[in-house]
């Protein structure tokens, strides 16, 4: 049979406090809880929040931030010179190469062959640099002149 110790007996009762939950920010923008708290008095803050609930863009800012940015940097990109783009295609023609052909030796597209020849392309170093090895042209001496 067990033993009972034999000194005093006694209980170690803490006391339990319930809180009630905190309400949700979806149940305080609930219009019935809105107008409950305004008939009890309760404070409540509204927020009116620019442009809600229309569909107009916000025109202004942007169109000044476009204004500042066109009048330090230059409007239109430099492409490809006239003689360059001559060059390229002659020095092809009589390598008697396509433009596939010459995008395939230089890794491009042939978009970007095409692109140089019709001065549509934004000069790229790396990129005359390959169609000079391939086709044993000057080609980066004479850009934007």
């Amino acid at each position: 049979m067990p033993t009972r110790s034999t000194g005093a007996i006694t209980q170690d009762w803490d006391p339990i406090v319930l809180h009630r939950a905190k309400p949700k920010a979806q149940d305080l923008r609930n219009p019935k809880a809105v107008n409950q708290a305004l008939r009890s008095g309760a404070e409540v803050l509204t927020v009116k929040k620019f442009d809600a609930g229309s569909n107009r863009k916000a025109g202004g800012p942007a169109v000044n931030a476009r204004k500042l940015e066109e009048g330090t940097e230059p409007a239109a990109l430099e492409r490809v010179a006239g003689e360059v783009r001559h060059a390229i295609q002659k020095a092809r023609l009589e390598k008697k190469m396509s433009q596939a052909e010459l995008a395939k030796q230089i890794n491009e597209r042939t978009q970007v062959v095409q692109e140089y020849e019709n001065g549509k392309a934004v000069p790229n170093q790396a990129v005359l640099a390959k169609i000079e090895r391939v086709l044993g042209v000057k080609l980066r001496g004479k850009i934007g002149k």
